[in-house]
């Protein structure tokens, strides 16, 4: 059920697009999200995506899901939903956005045409590892203070706050912590040095849908200007995308050599992100990969 005062105020933007029909007529729960509850709403002539939460749960997540929807928008790189209103209403917040629907059944080329416009959105560069504000990743709070170094913001704005997080809700060991440490000083002796690519943030495979056309469409972002590879990591984390995706990539922009061994290393902040989200099931994990650098 969609709140009283969420639906009275998302009828009265109607009325300002859509005269003659802005009551709703029709909604539907969309399941698949663990965080905030989520609808399709139905007008007399249009469909609409809603999703809300509890105002005071989560401060600032749908007003950044906003930005980072629209930080990707702008590269024109590939497709991501429009958002058309995000306010609060009767202790709610919400976000209206364009509800997408397509099917990639009938575009041979989807695998590789995602592939190719995520290496185009990759080569966005700002100059900066970061963003000029925070945001979400799932429910949680990611630091986004630029630095002009990868590993250091890897260390300090990624890493670091997720052990921390995990050591205060006695998840994580003191023994955990050194090993995180002894990783650390060897990090930039693992990794590439690249310049700043544009990042979804959070690319698994039940982030991205079928758009207009049957191409790819990216949603619930957790965008900053990162090293790419950890795109291409977060990708293969709960069993990948088809091999036709990797191919088409680095056909457009090849990945540093050796980048396929690297990936359990890039996810370490995804998994760290799954042991506080998610509790300890995870945490065998994180220390699997530890476990292979030191």
């Amino acid at each position: 059920m969609i709140p009283p005062a969420i639906r009275e105020a998302v009828e009265n933007w109607l009325s300002t697009v859509q005269p003659g029909h802005r009551k709703i007529i029709s909604f539907s729960p969309v399941s698949g999200g663990s965080i905030n509850r989520a609808f399709t709403i139905r007008t007399a002539s249009a469909g609409y995506f809603i999703k809300f939460n509890d105002a005071a749960r989560y401060p600032g997540m749908f007003e950044a899901e906003s930005k980072g929807l629209e930080v990707i928008r702008k590269t024109a790189c590939i497709e991501v939903p429009e958002v058309f209103l995000c306010a609060q209403a009767g202790g709610f917040s919400f976000l209206l956005m364009e509800n997408v629907t397509g099917d990639n059944s009938n575009k041979s080329d989807f695998w590789e045409d995602f592939g190719r416009r995520l290496a185009s959105l990759h080569r966005v560069n700002a100059g900066y590892f970061g963003l000029d504000h925070d945001n979400y990743i799932g429910s949680l709070r990611q630091q986004n203070t630029p630095s002009d170094q990868w590993v250091d913001f890897l260390i300090e704005k990624r890493l670091q706050p997720m052990i921390t997080t995990a050591l205060s809700s006695g998840l994580f060991t003191r023994h955990d912590c050194n090993s995180f440490d002894s990783l650390f000083r060897k990090l930039k002796d693992l990794i590439p040095a690249e310049p700043p690519s544009l990042l979804h943030g959070d690319l698994w495979n039940g982030n991205f849908i079928s758009g207009k056309n049957g191409q790819v469409c990216l949603i619930d972002p957790a965008v900053y200007h990162g090293h790419r590879e950890i795109d291409i990591a977060m990708t293969r984390l709960f069993g990948g995308f088809e091999s036709r995706f990797y191919a088409a990539y680095n056909e457009s922009f090849p990945l540093a050599y050796g980048w396929e061994e690297r990936i359990s290393l890039n996810q370490l902040y995804p998994l760290l992100v799954h042991v506080n989200l998610f509790g300890g099931g995870y945490v065998s994990g994180v220390r699997q990969v530890l476990g292979q650098y030191l």
